[in-house]
């Protein structure tokens, strides 16, 4: 029989020191979550990172940290290509699981793990946040209550530029650690659960473009950070042949048919993190984007088009779930986290897992692994290919 836990003896472990790892500590420690141990890609950068984030526990090792008995949650923000190794390990041995995107590297590997989840009858979430956006939300209510009318069209891109320079590194530029789909995979993977998630729409068939413009990059011999924008001196870089994507753009074929268009890109100058959307109804039509996240534009033909700010009292019940600000506060990034974990965590705590979740779980995972791989295909046959 499975132990009841509380919020007062539920105990979390994060594997992952990096950008993202942090950022889980920040939203389960926003709502009242115990993080007991963390664990880094070497017990020195775990030791730093948990003494500048007052954790107490440090593990030399997954197994190390698998093996606490108080730990009942496993939050992984690891390199792609540990995701499945840790999060089969941390379900063999009872534990939830919250993962980071990429769920796999393959859709093999995703589909096991949906079926052990289900198996040990263990709680497990994929950390697609940005449904997490008041906003997101609330778009979603409107398409579902019949707002937008019938919808025709998809479109939109997620660009960002921290890539941009041939001197730019990062690990996901390796395909052995972040896989060989490397901007869809990272960053159109959470457009296209967004989508997915607003609309209730499943891609049939995809048509992609992919283009590196970086053919060779100057990967540095000394180790940098994500996002630091750090340059060295000429000799600390050594010449790195590159087979990963900067940019991709797919034709989208949804049921109903619907059509949908969405272009990716880790290369364009001034986007930092710009996920942007439209949806086009027989109706109206809806516009978000992430670097203004508390707006959504609403589209008329027949009457003047709307920017509706993000106020609880003008949201849906589902938005007003998500917004713990009245309206003029903004809310961001750090926020998606914690509305996440909240989900997450009222759902492990109240113990009925026959109920369906209502945050992202592996199974959402495992069709964002089908997806992504269907658009690598198309690319490299340079071919329409349907979704598993």
């Amino acid at each position: 029989m499975a132990k009841q836990l509380t919020k007062q003896t539920i105990g979390v472990a994060v594997a992952g020191t990096g950008f993202i790892g942090p950022a889980h500590v920040e939203g389960l420690r926003r709502n009242g979550i115990r993080v007991l141990g963390l664990m880094g890609s070497s017990s020195e950068k775990a030791r730093q990172k948990a003494a500048e984030l007052g954790i107490g526990r440090v593990y030399s090792s997954m197994e190390e940290m698998l093996a606490d008995p108080e730990v009942d949650v496993v939050h992984l923000a690891t390199p792609n290509h540990l995701h499945h190794p840790h999060a089969r390990a941390a379900l063999l041995a009872d534990k939830h699981v919250v993962c980071e995107k990429p769920l796999a590297m393959t859709s093999e590997q995703s589909a096991e793990l949906v079926k052990l989840a289900a198996e040990k009858r263990l709680v497990n979430a994929v950390n697609f946040n940005i449904r997490m956006y008041p906003l997101a939300q609330q778009a979603r209510s409107m398409v579902q209550n019949g707002e937008l009318g019938d919808i025709f069209i998809l479109q939109g891109s997620y660009l960002q530029d921290w890539l941009l320079l041939p001197t730019d590194w990062n690990w996901r530029l390796e395909p052995d650690l972040g896989g060989t789909l490397r901007a869809v995979g990272d960053i159109g993977s959470h457009w296209l659960d967004l989508l997915t998630f607003i609309t209730g729409l499943r891609v049939e068939e995809v048509y992609a473009d992919f283009k590196t413009f970086h053919p060779v990059r100057k990967k540095p011999t000394k180790p940098l950070e994500t996002y630091t924008g750090k340059l060295l001196t000429p000799e600390d870089y050594m010449d790195q042949p590159i087979s990963t994507e900067d940019y991709a753009t797919i034709i989208l074929h949804y049921d109903s048919g619907v059509r949908g268009v969405l272009t990716v890109s880790q290369v364009s100058s001034g986007r930092k993190n710009r996920l942007f959307y439209e949806i086009n109804g027989s109706k109206s039509s809806l516009a978000w984007d992430s670097e203004r996240p508390n707006e959504l534009w609403i589209g008329q033909r027949s009457g003047p088009n709307q920017t509706l700010m993000k106020d609880p009292s003008l949201l849906s019940p589902e938005a007003r779930a998500v917004t713990s600000y009245p309206g003029g506060h903004n809310e961001g990034f750090p926020d998606t986290f914690k509305q996440l974990y909240a989900k997450v965590y009222n759902y492990i705590l109240a113990g009925d897992f026959s109920q369906t979740p209502d945050f992202p779980t592996f199974e959402d995972g495992h069709y964002e692994m089908q997806l992504c791989e269907a658009i690598e295909r198309s690319a490299r046959e340079n071919a329409w290919i349907k979704v598993k």
